[in-house]
């Protein structure tokens, strides 16, 4: 960084220092890419691969399907959705075995969850689905679709964009009209971190069920689904789980919920004895009946390193270094960034936020191009909002402060 002033010193010594007392640094090099210079401010949208990926997809395509070839799937492949899902309720999730399923898209996941806590609502006077307008577009969406398709009606709430629902919001809407609520743990724009608990809490208080969107904090925030009683949620495992571009998000259903329950989507892998091939649909028992089509196998391989490497570093350490990393970057914004004109969309207490920041500036839509070519790699939403993203167990503080200083030199010459 070009013509560094005693401030900025100051700084660097901090990012260094930093970095020198995380207990997680050494987790760093275990990543693919994170020994070079390039800034990678974008963990929430697509995790690193780690170093042993490579070498776990290549023994799989040698040894397991290459080796076993069919007999794969009854020596491990049809029991891999929940036993990763197992491990993921385990060292992230809060959620005792038997409630996790790896399966399909977060959008399709969703679809299920939604459809089977509908028709876990019986009293045919809950006609109503709460949502809100800052939630992520699919969750709006499918949303407004199953309420089209069964006839329901929908109440939205309109948070404060820079931060996210309250307890009290959701209070104000549900009653007993409510069937279902659907909202985001953490907001994929502000970065504000939802009252989980509390909310779980207002939701049942209402009579009504609810599902958690868990894309932004599963990975980055300790979530405790079971401890709040949460009835259903989904998540994708691409972002700070590493998985892979596209890999298979996952479904949490409570067990008090699993007997008698149906979801929508019946295909042959979630039937009962999936091989009988027989007439009829007969659901399998629990967790498993939320499958629908064939595992994604080669898909769900990349994940269990980085569960494994969770697993070892502890969610409670990961969430600690998650909230120094957005605190420099709150820092670094308050520095460089908002006598530039930029405004902190986020919350800025830490426990009000998950694992990124969001900075706003008219400059940011033409800036992030220029950004990339540099190698420096927050990502844009609209209208203009940059989110820096801080992945714990790959993001260095030295990381983070460069990235920032490339994003204060371009807003100068913006200026100038």
């Amino acid at each position: 960084m070009a013509e560094r002033t005693a401030s900025d010193d100051s700084l660097l010594a901090r990012a260094k220092q930093l970095d020198a007392e995380d207990p997680l640094a050494a987790s760093r090099g275990r990543f693919i890419g994170a020994e070079s210079t390039l800034s990678y401010l974008d963990g929430n949208s697509l995790g690193r691969p780690l170093k042993r990926t490579p070498e776990d997809l290549s023994r799989f395509i040698e040894d397991s399907w290459g080796g076993r070839l069919i007999r794969g799937w009854d020596e491990e492949w049809l029991d891999l959705p929940q036993a990763i899902g197992d491990q993921l309720g385990r060292a992230v999730l809060g959620a005792a075995p038997g409630q996790v399923i790896i399966a399909d898209s977060t959008t399709v996941v969703l679809y299920k969850l939604i459809r089977a806590a509908l028709a876990a609502s019986t009293d045919p006077g809950r006609n109503e689905i709460v949502l809100d307008t800052e939630n992520f577009p699919t969750d709006r969406y499918l949303v407004e679709g199953i309420a089209r398709e069964q006839g329901l009606a929908l109440r939205w709430i309109t948070p404060d964009p820079a931060a996210g629902v309250t307890v009290e919001e959701v209070r104000a809407v549900t009653g007993p009209a409510t069937a279902v609520v659907v909202l985001s743990h953490v907001a994929y724009r502000s970065g504000h971190l939802a009252d989980l608990r509390g909310i779980t809490k207002a939701v049942h208080d209402s009579g009504a069920l609810v599902v958690w969107d868990l894309c932004h904090s599963a990975g980055s925030v300790e979530i405790g689904l079971d401890a709040s009683e949460v009835d259903f949620a989904a998540g994708c495992t691409y972002k700070y789980l590493n998985g892979g571009p596209g890999s298979p998000a996952f479904a949490y259903v409570n067990a008090r919920h699993l007997p008698g329950l149906t979801q929508p989507i019946w295909g042959w892998m979630g039937r009962k004895d999936a091989f009988e091939m027989a007439a009829g649909y007969e659901a399998a028992p629990g967790i498993r009946g939320f499958l629908s089509g064939t595992p994604a196998v080669f898909a769900m391989i990349a994940m269990r390193g980085m569960l494994d490497l969770i697993e070892e570093a502890g969610m409670e350490a990961i969430r600690r270094k998650s909230c120094l990393l957005t605190a420099f970057a709150v820092e670094l914004h308050d520095s460089w960034l908002a006598p530039r004109g930029a405004q902190l969309s986020t919350p800025r207490d830490p426990d009000q936020r998950g694992s990124h920041i969001t900075v706003d500036h008219p400059a940011f839509r033409e800036m992030t191009t220029a950004l990339w070519e540099q190698d420096i790699i927050p990502d844009f939403r609209a209208p203009h909002g940059l989110r820096i993203g801080l992945s714990p167990l790959s993001t260095s503080f030295h990381e983070l402060f460069e990235g920032m200083a490339a994003i204060r030199q371009l807003m100068g010459a913006t200026d100038g």
